[in-house]
């Protein structure tokens, strides 16, 4: 499996990138992942790295993104945080690993079962954690389709709340960095919300939730998250 290198990444594309990450997810799911020899990797990026994509996902020991894209070494930069929420810290590490690192794609990933959500949808308050957790609030308020027990003990309130989390910080990306903005419209970038199952490994990707400027795109617009 060949290292990154400059030349390499510079011919991905953010529809490439997203289709890398796929495959990779595959191979992880079906126990086949690459034969890497990562000392070499070590090695062949002691002078730069070229990753090809940004992924912030939650801290949760079960959702390395690393692994469950199966990618090696000097592949993908990986934002950490719990409940994937989306802070100015998180913006300008994007902005560096697009702008700067030169990054194809950036993917918003939460989880199934994720302990943030469940800690905000039972409104849980407790030193530091209450300012993350009101982050994620807003996506529990907006779930409107749980009319009856709206706590962390119904899976599906659970879930439903991840998933509009994970759109709204997609949204917010957009919204808040006019630098990742105008490189997701010029077609430079790409961005896309996704979901890992914990007990399957598999990734989801959103259709409702990517936004990649190219010949593929069938009504691409960022006007709709404006106000």
């Amino acid at each position: 499996m060949k290292t990154l290198n400059k030349e390499l990444q510079a011919s991905i594309t953010p529809r490439t990138a997203l289709e890398l990450l796929k495959a990779g997810n595959k191979r992880f799911v079906s126990n086949l992942q690459e034969n890497r020899d990562l000392l070499k990797q070590v090695n062949d990026t002691r002078d730069g790295q070229w990753p090809f994509a940004i992924i912030l996902s939650c801290i949760d020991s079960r959702t390395s993104a690393e692994l469950i894209f199966d990618q090696g070494l000097g592949d993908v930069f990986s934002a950490r945080i719990a409940g994937n929420i989306v802070n100015t810290d998180i913006l300008g590490s994007m902005e560096f690993a697009c702008k700067v690192a030169g990054s194809k794609l950036i993917v918003v990933l939460g989880h199934s079962k994720c302990g943030a959500v469940k800690g905000a949808c039972d409104h849980v308050e407790m030193g530091n954690l209450t300012e993350l957790l009101s982050k994620i609030q807003p996506a529990v308020y907006e779930e409107k389709a749980t009319k009856e027990n709206r706590s962390a003990s119904n899976p599906t309130f659970v879930e439903n709340v991840s998933e509009i989390n994970v759109k709204r910080s997609v949204n917010s990306v957009i919204e808040r960095s006019f630098i990742l903005e105008q490189m997701i419209e010029n077609g430079s970038i790409g961005i896309v919300g996704a979901m890992h199952n914990i007990e399957t490994g598999e990734v989801t990707f959103y259709d409702d939730a990517l936004y990649i400027n190219d010949a593929e795109s069938v009504d691409f617009s960022l006007a709709k998250l404006r106000h």
